[in-house]
């Protein structure tokens, strides 16, 4: 299977980057490998998820964070990766503005 991240989940992973940056110099840059591995198990474990506003959800390992996907074929769309302790209502609002 091929992973696809859409201009979507890049643009909320250059904000999760900017926030941990902010925290403390080199955490962004392991915020970004953290998430990248998560999303490279999608090829392993893909649709093992349960699914959430129509999407399945991979919970990240090490951070407070949801990457949110779809199956087509041979593909995996990630399509969000969302902070998890923003507003429920935030949540709900951006995915589905998404569809």
């Amino acid at each position: 299977m091929k992973i696809s991240i859409q201009p979507s989940a890049l643009a909320d992973l250059r904000v999760g980057f900017q926030f941990y940056e902010k925290q403390q110099i080199g955490l962004g840059g392991y915020f970004l490998d953290s998430l990248y591995s998560d999303i490279d198990s999608l090829v392993l474990y893909a649709g093992n998820h349960s699914q959430h506003f129509g999407k399945y959800r991979l919970l990240s390992d090490r951070f407070p964070y949801a990457v949110y996907y779809e199956l087509r074929d041979d593909l995996i769309m990630v399509r969000a990766v969302l902070d998890l302790r923003r507003n429920p209502a935030w949540t709900s609002r951006k995915m589905n503005n998404l569809k």
